[in-house]
């Protein structure tokens, strides 16, 4: 998979929040035509604090079977600080390094962080999508904002709100587990956004994209620090 990186990344928390500045206003709300996803991969890192290394796991599913149908893993040493709201400065080194190593390109990527439901409306799928140009979604374990509680039934959902702003919503992947929330990355709209990470949650809280790449970077990062 083509990528675009960077040459050169912020070594401050003002140079990194510049960037998101910068780039925020690239982001596109709305569906490709037709919004067809045949393959969508999903991302996550791993890290291990006393060495500060990284990996990545990229996992790419058939979106019919949920079948693996492509992986990479790339590895690497986080030099960014950690600062909230400035999570992808940590990841994107070594996501965008697996993401050129898978063999396929996927219609669409799922980020195990936030998109526009973020301070600066950039989280981590937000700058993926950017770079990649490819339709990303961020699905996050806990929300930035604030969301009533949806309903207990599979597929209820609730906005999130940030200063009055609707910028993601909380969906209930299952009866009576606490929701994910999702928020837009690039190149898809909300609506979208919460169809696809139904589907991908046939059994459990998490969507399957995330699962199987949560699985695969920690094992990953085992190898690489045993």
């Amino acid at each position: 998979m083509r990528v675009t990186a960077p040459t050169d990344w912020p070594t401050t928390a003002d140079e990194a929040m510049a960037i998101q500045d910068a780039l925020r206003p690239l982001v596109i709300a709305a569906d490709p035509r037709p919004p067809q996803f045949r393959t969508i991969a999903g991302l996550d890192s791993a890290y291990d604090d006393a060495t500060r290394i990284a990996a990545t796991a990229a996992v790419v599913l058939d979106s019919a079977t949920l079948d693996i149908v492509d992986t990479a893993v790339a590895h690497g040493t986080v030099s960014f600080p950690y600062v909230p709201g400035l999570l992808s400065f940590r990841e994107l080194p070594t996501t965008l390094a697996t993401l050129e190593k898978l063999t396929t390109t996927p219609d669409l990527l799922i980020c195990d962080g936030q998109g526009v439901a973020h301070p600066r409306r950039f989280g981590l799928a937000c700058h993926v999508g950017i770079l990649t140009g490819t339709p990303t979604i961020g699905v996050a374990k806990t929300p930035w904002g604030d969301y009533p509680e949806p309903g207990p039934e599979r597929g209820a959902v609730s906005d999130i709100t940030m200063d009055g702003e609707i910028v993601g919503r909380a969906l209930r992947t299952r009866r009576g587990v606490k929701p994910v929330f999702v928020s837009v990355g690039h190149l898809i709209d909300l609506d979208t956004a919460c169809t696809q990470v139904l589907a991908l949650t046939p059994r459990f809280r998490q969507p399957e994209t995330t699962r199987q790449a949560d699985r695969l970077c920690r094992q990953a990062l085992r190898a690489v620090t045993a």
